[in-house]
């Protein structure tokens, strides 16, 4: 099953790839080895902090031109084993074979996005003569890279998520140490072999895998400048405290809601509730997970997702019918099976047995409603009117994304000002997303913004000049 894997053995540490004991990385779906990952210690994580402070200088200084043209060619190198990439995200996520082509397209999107902005670092003049004290002076701001940067990953999209790290801290000027998940180190050693290839300074880019300690090692480093953290709200809250006052980045966890209003399209709700519910196995952070639905049409809403549900393909993820597929690990498909048990305790009625799952009327407090589930599970819950449905999405200590159905302009836009998320999406799925518009969350779902434009933004700091002429 080892696929081709075109990087060589050990982790990019330093100015070379350094010798790493190894673990398995294996297939979700049956268990099989896939190939050996390398796995990285405390002192690795050591060593790689002071290559990439000592190569702080030189990053800055690496011109824009140097920059820009190692995210392209490395977005032209991901393109030409595309193949290849898909089929190595299928076997170390398990992921269906759909998911991965997407999100091997969104990869080639974020690199040469984030090539476009190394273009657009630049500042303003500042005028300094509102006050008599300023005349003659001249002032102007610029934007300067942040320092190191620590970028840590999830295992659901580990080539895409590590993108986001690596290519906006490379066109702001800043070494990156990524960290991906301990499950999924395959891909995003790829891609930064692929960087180095395509020109990176060696140290301006690496990677350590490993446990919680390698991380926790990266993280409260003093020296560093930013960490940029995607993952659950659990841990996400532990490095932020851990870092302080470093920069903090985090792109956290949901429970994404979906919201039906007695006028919206049925057919295209439930169409996107089963499709926005169950891509990547449920396991994305905005993934249908909670749908609201006015009263007058939530039989008729059921209806269709129970008619629906016996044409989603549930199998081998290396088949490109199948959509729905084995979760990461046994032990996520024990804890989603223990909260869909839960919620049936509680009063909810599965619309279908098997997987994937939905389920009604679920109540408060079970938490297939109340946290993120991050499995193929729907919770459909019956509102009295749209406020009441507002009111319900608010009620969750998430909001990274949230949608409404409805064929009303004032409907929509209410659901624009009322929603406590970080991005409305009126008549499509809560998980659309383009990797060039701002990504990112209030309450628990976290702080900051992707997308490589407000990315470079969070990963530069201002640097005013004041210059009285001699």
């Amino acid at each position: 099953m080892t696929p081709a894997l075109p990087f060589p053995a050990g982790l990019p540490i330093g100015d070379g790839w350094v010798p790493a004991a190894t673990a398995d990385v294996r297939f979700p779906y049956d268990g099989s080895v896939v190939a050996p990952g390398p796995v990285g210690t405390v002192a690795d994580a050591s060593a790689a902090l002071e290559a990439a402070l000592a190569a702080r200088e030189a990053a800055a200084a690496l011109p824009s031109r140097v920059r820009r043209d190692v995210l392209l060619a490395t977005r032209d190198a991901l393109a030409a084993r595309r193949e290849d990439l898909e089929q190595l995200l299928v076997l170390e996520t398990g992921k269906p074979l759909v998911d991965c082509r997407v999100e091997v397209d969104r990869t080639l999107v974020t690199l040469a996005a984030a090539a476009e902005e190394v273009a657009r670092l630049h500042g303003e003049t500042v005028p300094l003569d509102l006050l008599p004290s300023g005349d003659g002076m001249i002032g102007f701001w610029t934007r300067r890279p942040i320092g190191v940067v620590v970028g840590i990953t999830g295992f659901n999209y580990p080539l895409l998520l590590a993108a986001h790290k690596f290519a906006p801290a490379i066109a702001a000027g800043c070494p990156v140490i990524g960290k991906p998940a301990p499950q999924t180190p395959l891909a995003t050693l790829w891609l930064v072999h692929a960087l180095r290839e395509a020109g990176a300074p060696p140290a301006m880019v690496q990677l350590v895998t490993g446990d919680a300690e390698v991380g926790a090692r990266l993280v409260t480093d003093p020296r560093i400048g930013a960490v940029s953290f995607t993952g659950s709200a659990e841990v996400g809250h532990r490095i932020a405290r851990s870092a302080a006052p470093r920069k903090v980045l985090l792109e956290l966890g949901s429970n994404a809601a979906l919201v039906v209003a007695a006028d919206a399209d049925l057919d295209a709700a439930a169409s996107a509730i089963l499709r926005g519910g169950f891509y990547a196995s449920g396991q994305a952070c905005i993934s249908v997970q909670r749908v609201l639905v006015e009263a007058p049409v939530a039989d008729a809403l059921l209806d269709r997702l129970e008619a629906g549900l016996a044409d989603v393909r549930v199998g081998d993820p290396r088949d490109p019918q199948i959509r729905v597929s084995a979760l990461i690990d046994s032990g996520a498909q024990k804890r989603v099976d223990e909260w869909v048990d839960e919620a049936v305790a509680a009063g909810a009625r599965r619309l279908r047995e098997g997987v994937p799952t939905v389920l009604a009327g679920v109540p408060n407090g079970v938490r297939a409603w109340d946290e993120e589930v991050f499995g193929p599970v729907v919770c459909v819950r019956t509102v009295p009117d749209l406020e009441s449905a507002f009111d319900a999405v608010n009620a969750s200590r998430y909001g990274l994304h949230a949608s409404v159905f409805t064929r009303s302009l004032a409907s929509a836009f209410r659901a624009i000002d009322r929603l406590e998320v970080g991005g409305v999406v009126v008549n499509e799925v809560p998980g659309f997303r383009s990797d060039t518009m701002p990504y990112g969350g209030v309450k628990d779902s976290g702080i900051g913004r992707e997308g490589p434009r407000f990315a470079v933004e969070e990963l530069t700091v201002t640097r005013m000049a004041v210059i009285r002429p001699g």
